[in-house]
């Protein structure tokens, strides 16, 4: 048994002002006993994707000011944090010295990398959203373009940790649940899901869609959402929430910024997975 939580956030186009409030929140659902934290898409830049102002705090891996805020917190929470979505170089690569290169700030693309921090404020794991928002929610009122500035990823990630084996997504990966059902072979009990997904499509699909990767892969789902409207005219659905491999929502924030937490148990997973053998009943591959 374990206890995990998911932030749900109004992000800005400042990354100080929404390093505050993730100083405020992290700490308050690791008071609440809280192992894990999931945080949501875009979690410390909410601008407009296709104006290519995230390029001017985009970092390369294991560096800059974003990295080392959550690696920081996570040490002196003793906790794990799955770090949304942050913007990491995937252009041009520079050699700085000592056998070491990375990814400047010339590159027109970046990667919307989601890091894994464990409680020791190790960097575990990274997994960089595969599937882009080039979407078309409201023809001439709500289009959203994100691979103009976002390089999509190709290698899907899961990792073990204290609480379970975690499988990890990112918002749009959502609506695909071949990744999900790769994630699931993998040995996948608990699916994350750092999110910014919008209002229009949020009310229409984010339950549905939650549950349904919750049920047909007998996992847990975490899902933290951004929320309400933000400085860059957009809105974002909010309704974090915690689900279990039954598909019950055990916890839920519809609005507002905050916490939901919830335990994990898997015993009670592994119990439905013997029971409901769906690998084993498997006739598509």
């Amino acid at each position: 048994m374990g206890r995990v939580a998911a932030i749900q956030m109004n992000s800005t186009d400042s990354v100080d002002e929404n390093l505050r409030t993730l100083e405020k929140l992290i700490p308050e659902a690791a008071s609440r006993g809280a192992e894990l934290v999931v945080l949501p898409e875009n979690v410390a830049f909410m601008g407009v994707p296709e104006d290519g102002k995230i390029l001017m705090i985009v970092e390369a891996p294991g560096q800059g000011p974003i990295q080392k805020f959550l690696s920081k917190l996570a040490k002196q929470l003793d906790i794990w944090i799955i770090g949304g979505t942050l913007p990491i170089s995937a252009g041009v690569v520079a050699d700085v010295g000592a056998g070491v290169r990375v990814g400047t700030r010339d590159s027109k693309l970046v990667y919307a990398a989601c890091f894994v921090w464990n409680n020791l404020g190790e960097n575990v794991a990274r997994y960089d959203k595969i599937h882009l928002f080039d979407v078309k929610v409201q023809p001439k009122q709500e289009e959203y373009f994100e691979s103009k500035t976002i390089c999509p990823g190709k290698d899907i990630t899961c990792i073990n940790s204290p609480l379970g084996k975690l499988g990890l997504s990112v918002c749009y990966d959502l609506r695909f649940p071949e990744l999900y059902r790769k994630l699931f072979n993998m040995g996948a009990e608990i699916l994350t899901v750092p999110s910014a997904f919008t209002a229009v499509t949020g009310k229409a699909h984010w339950e549905i869609l939650l549950r349904a990767r919750a049920i047909e892969n007998f996992s847990y789902v975490i899902a933290a959402n951004q929320q309400g409207l933000h400085r860059n005219k957009r809105s974002t659905w909010g309704h974090t929430m915690i689900i279990d491999p039954w598909g019950t929502i055990l916890d839920v924030l519809p609005e507002g910024e905050g916490v939901v937490v919830a335990d994990i148990d898997l015993d009670y997973l592994h119990d439905l997975r013997s029971r409901f053998p769906v690998a084993e009943h498997r006739r598509i591959f």
